[in-house]
């Protein structure tokens, strides 16, 4: 199981190693742990990005590329081109699947990179989302500084992480989930491990939701504001570039 207290480089290795291994399933498992409600936090990430026609985008730790498709979803709203990245070939070799199968490849160009050296000039994007990926950046503060860097001045970026719910009899059942049944359910579909083991663990570790809103400003956000959805198990960040 990745260590969460290793050294940078290593724990980056380790979580790609890991989400190479999990990518044939991943979807299924998305749907299932979720009751399908990963849809609609999507979709409501998206929709707070207030998309420019034509615009230039990009998605981070795209995985198998939903979140870069539910762009196009707004007709009116169309961008011209949805640059997905991650740091796992297997996940963006299903996403280029679903591309096709949808004939957006042309507009969704793929990207083998991580977060901390996002490989594109300073403002080149109008808007970049990741959704359930912070918590495995190995440098958090080095990755939001990039996302700010690509984002052209006053545009957005929007961020949906797990979170734990602030009502104490809500948090300790969700804690008791997490711990106990997320893992097994995780490993029989996945066939990995240590993978759902990992992400209780991830989630108990990460920022609570005013010290994560501070990270984003010292990275070049402002005006940032959050927003805790079902339950406070979700949380959506939205920042955006200092001009």
């Amino acid at each position: 199981m990745p260590k969460l207290e290793t050294d940078r480089e290593a724990f980056s290795l380790q979580i790609q190693s890991m989400f190479n291994a999990i990518a044939p399933r991943y979807d299924l498992l998305n749907r299932v742990l979720s009751c399908g409600v990963d849809r609609f936090w999507r979709k409501r990430a998206v929709s707070r990005l207030m998309l420019k026609p034509g615009g230039r985008y990009l998605d981070i730790a795209c995985g198998t590329g939903d979140v870069a498709l539910e762009y196009f979803e707004r007709p009116a709203e169309s961008p011209r081109q949805v640059v997905a990245l991650d740091f796992s070939e297997a996940m963006l070799q299903r996403a280029g699947t679903k591309f096709k199968d949808r004939g957006r490849q042309s507009a969704l160009p793929r990207v083998c990179a991580a977060a901390e050296a996002l490989p594109f000039a300073d403002a080149s994007f109008d808007g970049v989302s990741v959704a359930f990926g912070v918590r495995n950046f190995a440098d958090r503060e080095q990755g939001l500084r990039e996302m700010a860097r690509v984002l052209r001045p006053g545009c957005r970026a929007v961020i949906l992480e797990f979170s734990l719910p602030r009502q104490p009899l809500l948090r300790e059942s969700y804690r008791l989930y997490f711990d106990r049944v997320l893992p097994g359910i995780g490993r029989w579909v996945s066939g990995h491990p240590d993978a759902y083991t990992y992400l209780p663990e991830s989630v108990g570790v990460f920022p609570e939701r005013e010290e994560f809103a501070v990270m984003m400003r010292n990275a070049g956000f402002g005006r940032v504001r959050y927003r805790e959805m079902t339950l406070g198990i979700v949380t959506l960040y939205v920042g955006i570039r200092d001009e």
